[in-house]
């Protein structure tokens, strides 16, 4: 290991000696680094400990140590982040990746073993919790079997690859959300070298196989999203390559005013950081403002860097960091090392500390935050409580009257109210009034409350918040209206814990909010079905209505296919509007209902104050509860512990099995790379416009009889009460590909007439599946494209977003606009991202779809050395001629280009194992 700039040293922590890689060393070599950001400081400490290793040098020290905040980001370095977080969503189809590796590394000749996470990899499963059961004390343990029923293959899989690989942790079902578990128990804030006598101690960094890894950026703790299959890298020991990135600075200063919460924060704070435009920077807080916000706030802040655009937004380590580690329970020496190494290192923030010199700043006194919702399809689109029902008014306006989406037609069984009955779950409970309330719905209805998501429920100010809402309203004789499903499903067992000790669990059951599991649920559109009766009145009588949910997402067919609006608001607001039934009133002047005595009771009158909240937090919140649920948090509940193990370095691959299937990625993969060839007489899978989301293209939610996804499983004798959630079978691609563009709210603009995943198939013009159009077309040997508007890819890390259209065919994208994980994450698929130039889309270069398109220039661009800044040639071929315009390969550094020429992130990392035998 190099050390030019002699910064490797060492210190005490609990009389134990460790070494450090000083960045402050640097500072003796004409370099400032004290007023580099704290999150550049450590990238810079991340490279400093490895020089020496491949793809890092001293120049690529010095280039982030003279870092200027106003240059376009142009300096490549190989990030290593120090461990990998996964859910069970994403991580499932990674572990099945890894297994398929294993096989193809056997094929290559080579060592299976080889392919092993080099480095702490946890997952925790938490995505696959449904909400079939809710207002009632049994939903818990019906939701819980409906779950291990569902996905029992999913969690045998599992098991066997916590066997088979080292350095693999499963948290069971039932614990958690992932995010939440991350900030409360599994980040370390410094780790050590594993089996030196001297070890290193170095940050605590991560990335993650879900967006909102960011979470734990309120802790200090960098990390980030990534996909799937950059994911899946970072355990083979590829390091991340990225640009460094800009830095914004937010300051805040004040403190928040009576009845605004961590949630009315994060809102403002999204709003404003999508205004300002953030997207591939890191978003850094600094302030006074910061020792008014508990960590809990902090994380919730955090969390929501994917909403407003962001890689991370992180704050910077101080004692409320050191006193959260010591209160969630951390060993007492973890937690001297991490406030030592951190006051070694100059990363210990305090009031003394100066600020950073960032690309751009801005500003929010927390004295300016008001109660406010976000929707009803992006959470930037901030909204206050005055102006929801006008909001909502023209979201109604604008709304083209509800058409049924056709269907393969009489074959397939049809649709409508038949697949509603049909893929309803029986559920224990008939839930009191719900014919009867299902009569009294109007448009702007609330149908769906759920307390969910990693965002809000980790936060006890937040939480304690709904359940004095719920007591209040209780006192004041108002119940939630029956056609509300509501639910509770709690981040972490330490907030039942609290919630119970407090009191309030039974004020929040008496309103309808029983716990339902330890799950994501409502948030990644785990919602579950609606009563029957309320679809069926949202049907026939062709209803506008809404979800108000405690969560980070709300686009469009996410939360559940049968609303058309979505708000995310706090916890006690979730509760309010359960209270109200409806979304169209302005909660600051119209009651919520009328109380025992006659009387109109207003959010004010059950609204929590301050000091009613700190005493309840201070009383019913303790050190003793994380120590105690996280005592032996990896061995699960007797269902978890009864699952049969299977044995083996590779999987034996069950032909039957609907949920893990060996994908197709390698067959046929050999030491020798395919040439990189321009693409001749492509059509176009879809024309879209902006914004499309990763919830968009890939497979997420219900999976619907009519639908090919529904189809395939129907023909393999499984029921439609058994065909659970896309997401829970994201380790079977033939699933997966059907569901690819399937999403309910898809607009392609190939078929504008028709709403959801379909397509016409071209010359012919016969509308079909997107899936089916893809099997006609590679029948006829066409390659395919999207063409897209800007903010493609926007939202989740879905890996399967770039699997599905890889399988269908697809060979390139052409988008005004990318995010920036799906960019990534479409070169990791071996698709290349094309960007239109400046001021150009579809639209206005006049193509509708029906063209055929020559990509020129690919193999000069992408065939060789890396080059920066390459444009191709693109032809489109139309019937009244031949339109021509170039594009801009997005391919952004000289590791994507190598992912690509091998077809892939994972081709590239197996044929460099196996050529190392």
């Amino acid at each position: 290991m190099t050390d030019s700039f002699g910064a490797h040293d060492t210190f005490l922590s609990g009389g134990r000696e460790y070494r450090i890689a000083r960045i402050g060393a640097l500072d003796h070599h004409g370099f400032d680094t004290s007023r580099l950001p704290y999150a550049t400081r450590i990238l810079l400490e991340n490279l400093l400990r490895r020089e020496g290793e491949p793809g890092v040098t001293r120049s690529d020290i010095e280039a982030v140590a003279s870092w200027d905040p106003q240059a376009e980001p142009s300096v490549e370095i190989a990030f290593a982040p120090a461990r990998v977080l996964l859910q069970d969503f994403t991580g499932v189809p990674a572990v099945v990746d890894l297994a398929a590796m294993r096989d193809a590394m056997v094929a290559l000749g080579g060592d299976p073993q080889k392919i092993n996470p080099l480095q702490p990899v946890e997952l925790v499963i938490d995505h696959s919790v449904q909400v079939d059961e809710y207002g009632s004390e049994a939903a818990l343990l019906i939701n819980a079997k409906r779950e291990f029923e569902r996905n029992r293959e999913r969690y045998a899989f599992l098991r066997w690859g916590q066997t088979a690989f080292d350095n693999f942790k499963v948290v069971p079902p039932a614990t958690g959300i992932v995010h939440q578990v991350n900030l409360e128990f599994l980040a370390r804030g410094v780790m050590v070298q594993a089996g030196a006598e001297t070890p290193f101690a170095y940050p605590d960094t991560l990335v993650g196989t879900d967006s909102h890894t960011t979470m734990i950026n309120g802790l200090g703790v960098l990390g980030w999203g990534v996909g799937g299959i950059e994911a899946e890298a970072a355990m083979l020991g590829q390091p991340i390559s990225m640009l460094v990135p800009q830095v914004v600075g937010f300051r805040l200063s004040g403190k928040l005013p009576e009845g605004a919460t961590a949630t009315d924060l994060v809102l403002m704070v999204t709003e404003r950081l999508r205004q300002k435009g953030v997207v591939g920077k890191f978003v850094e807080f600094y302030g006074p403002g910061l020792a008014n916000l508990r960590l809990a706030d902090r994380a919730t802040i955090a969390n929501m860097a994917p909403e407003y655009g962001a890689t991370c937004g992180i704050f910077p380590i101080d004692q409320q960091s050191i006193d959260y580690l010591r209160f969630s329970g951390r060993p007492d020496d973890l937690v001297e090392l991490v406030e030592i190494y951190c006051r070694e290192q100059g990363f210990f923030h305090t009031d003394e500390s100066p600020d950073a010199v960032y690309t751009d700043t801005l500003e929010l006194d927390l004295g300016e935050v008001e109660a406010s919702l976000a929707g009803p399809k992006r959470p930037q689109d901030r909204v206050t409580l005055s102006q929801v029902p006008g909001n909502f008014q023209d979201v109604l306006d604008r709304l083209p009257p509800a058409k049924p989406r056709p269907t393969a037609s009489a074959a397939s069984g049809g649709g409508g109210l038949a697949v509603l009955e049909e893929t309803a779950v029986e559920v224990a409970t008939e839930h009191e009034g719900i014919e009867e309330g299902a009569a009294a719905m109007r448009h702007g209805a609330v149908v769906i409350a759920a307390i969910t998501s990693c965002t809000n429920t980790s936060n006890p100010s937040v939480m304690i918040g709904a359940g004095l809402l719920a007591r209040n309203a209780r006192r004041k004789g108002l119940h939630v209206k029956p056609w509300v499903k509501t639910s509770l499903a709690p981040g972490s067992k330490v907030v039942t814990e609290y919630l119970e000790t407090a009191g309030l669990m039974d004020d929040l059951e008496a309103q309808g909010f029983h716990l339902v599991g330890y799950g994501c649920t409502t948030c990644i559109g785990n919602t579950g079905p609606l009563h029957p009766a309320i679809s069926r009145a949202i049907v026939e009588r062709n209803l506008a209505t809404v979800s108000v949910l405690s969560g980070n997402r709300n686009f469009e067919g996410r939360i559940s296919s049968e609303v058309r609006g979505n708000y995310l608001a706090s916890p006690p607001l979730v509760v309010a509007y359960a209270l109200a039934g409806r979304i169209d009133l302005d909660l600051r002047q119209e009651p919520l209902g009328i109380g025992s005595g006659g009387e109109p009771v207003f959010l004010r009158d059950v609204w929590p104050s301050q000091d009613e909240l700190e005493a309840v937090m201070k009383q019913s919140v303790t050190s003793e509860m994380f120590r105690e649920q996280y005592s032996d948090v990896y061995s699960g509940e007797p269902e978890w512990q009864e699952l049969p193990v299977p044995e083996g370095a590779t999987y034996a691959w069950d032909e039957a099995s609907t949920y893990v299937k060996l994908p197709p990625y390698f067959d046929g993969i050999s030491l020798e790379l395919d040439p990189v060839e321009d693409i001749q007489g492509a059509r176009a899978l879809a024309l879209l416009g902006r914004s499309i989301t990763t919830d968009h293209i890939s497979p997420a939610g219900v999976i619907k009889v009519d639908q090919p996804a529904g189809k395939y499983l129907t023909e393999r004798g499984v029921a439609p009460r058994d065909f659970n959630s896309y997401g829970s079978r994201r380790g079977n691609h033939e699933v997966m590909m059907r569901g690819t563009f399937a999403n309910v709210r898809l607009r392609n603009q190939l078929t504008p007439e028709i709403e959801g995943g379909y397509t016409l198939h071209l010359p012919d013009g016969e509308p079909m599946t997107i899936y089916d159009a893809a099997v006609k077309y590679r029948e006829e040997g066409v390659p395919l494209i999207i063409l897209a508007g800007k903010e493609y890819g926007t939202g989740s890390s879905r890996d399967w977003a770039a699997k599905g259209p890889n399988l269908l065919g697809v060979q390139a994208v052409i988008a005004a606009g990318y995010e920036r994980i799906h960019r990534s994450n479409l070169i990791g698929m071996g698709i290349v991202p094309l960007e239109f130039l400046e001021g150009q889309d579809p639209e206005s270069l006049g193509l509708n779809g029906h063209e055929t398109f020559d990509i020129q220039g690919l193999e000069a661009a992408c065939g060789g050395e890396f080059q920066s800044d390459v444009h191709v040639a693109v032809v489109a071929h139309g019937e009244s001629g031949e339109t021509h315009f170039e594009a801009k390969v997005r391919i952004d550094t000289p590791q994507e280009l190598l992912y690509y020429q091998n077809g892939g992130i994972l081709h590239y990392v197996l044929r460099r194992l196996a050529a190392e035998d």
